[in-house]
């Protein structure tokens, strides 16, 4: 497993995604509650492309089973950039500019 895992990290993996293969990375179940003000807070920083892998597909799971009952919520189950329009991360992904440079672009 480990030379798979330093294959993985060689060909650009991030190392949090890489040791998905590695024997702690078992399946589990998972019981969650939150109320719909939580869920869309979630799901804005748990969508996000820098956000690990299996934390994002599992979020989207998520996702598509809130929306098979309420799908009015599909504007707000979004990665927090689609929301706001621009990215508040520290770092951005490039999906969307960050805040200073529309702000930098205006002046």
């Amino acid at each position: 497993c480990k030379i798979i895992y330093d294959d993985l990290l060689e060909l650009g993996l991030k190392k949090e995604d890489a040791r998905a293969i590695l024997p702690n990375a078992t399946p589990t179940n998972l019981i969650m509650t939150c109320n719909l003000r939580e869920l869309i807070h979630i799901c804005n920083l748990r969508l996000c492309t820098r956000a690990q892998l299996e934390i994002r597909t599992l979020f989207k799971k998520i996702v598509e089973e809130v929306l098979k009952n309420e799908s009015w919520l599909k504007d707000y189950l979004v990665p927090q950039c689609e929301r706001l329009g621009y990215c508040p991360e520290g770092k951005s992904c490039g999906r969307k500019q960050k805040l200073e440079e529309i702000t930098n672009a205006k002046s």
